[in-house]
């Protein structure tokens, strides 16, 4: 599966911090929601007494099952689901994440079901990086062009994001207590890693390039090397994180 070879993970402090600020020491339970193939949620598993994925693809909870068995990570569940119909049997929870995925959801929405599943003393992340959606280096003016040559224009990266930032409406929520956190770094990637990439957005690349998809890689193998010969490709990476904990 192209999103969990190539889709790049978190860093470390990102982590360090959750585990600091919400005091996961090993117990209490974590909610992963919209979790993908876990990248999130494998990684804190550990400090946490259980884990639970939620997501509405049966592929994405497959490979993440697969992640956790690789990881000998034992303690998440991996649920279908939707944000817009959580099971009333998921429990109670210190830590909801949500991983690149809050703004494809109804966001009020799911914030009042989350108020009543987050402990008092719990609250909810909501993180999301550019992933090569702006693009801020020469080397990813290059994918854009070559894109634009074979595809036309494409619809925005970042479609499913709503007009009213994710703060204004955490506000008007039980999870009001807002910190936002912006985690700067660089990624470094490889040519083969760029396009294994941009195979696993949701637009469906692939598909749309058919029959040119040997071409289409060609083109974009040049443009890369063209930018930088070594091959070895450099993203400044701006990961932007709120921590929002519940108020009483």
């Amino acid at each position: 599966m192209f999103y969990a070879r190539f889709r790049p993970g978190y860093p470390k402090a990102f982590f360090d911090d959750l585990i600091r600020r919400f005091g996961l020491d090993g117990s209490g339970r974590l909610l992963d929601l919209g979790c993908g193939t876990g990248q999130l949620a494998i990684p804190l598993a550990g400090h946490v007494a259980e884990a639970v994925g939620v997501d509405p693809e049966p592929d994405m909870l497959a490979e993440a099952a697969r992640q956790a068995l690789a990881g000998e990570v034992g303690n998440v569940t991996w649920v279908p689901g939707s944000s817009a119909d959580l099971p009333d049997e998921l429990g109670r929870f210190r830590l909801v994440t949500m991983g690149r995925s809050f703004h494809w959801m109804d966001r009020e929405q799911v914030l009042g079901t989350l108020a009543g599943m987050v402990e008092d003393e719990g609250g909810v992340v909501i993180a999301n990086d550019g992933c090569m959606a702006r693009a801020v280096t020469p080397w990813q003016h290059a994918i854009e062009e070559v894109q634009h040559r074979f595809l036309g224009p494409l619809p925005q990266a970042n479609a499913g994001t709503q007009a009213e930032p994710h703060e204004a409406v955490l506000a008007r929520s039980p999870f009001r207590d807002v910190t936002r956190v912006v985690y700067e770094f660089e990624r470094s990637w490889t040519v083969d890693r760029i396009i294994g990439y941009l195979y696993s957005t949701s637009l469906p690349l692939r598909r749309l390039l058919g029959d040119r998809r040997p071409a289409f890689e060609r083109e974009i193998t040049d443009a890369l090397l063209a930018a930088d010969p070594s091959g070895r490709l450099v993203e400044p990476v701006a990961l932007q994180v709120l921590i929002a904990q519940k108020v009483s």
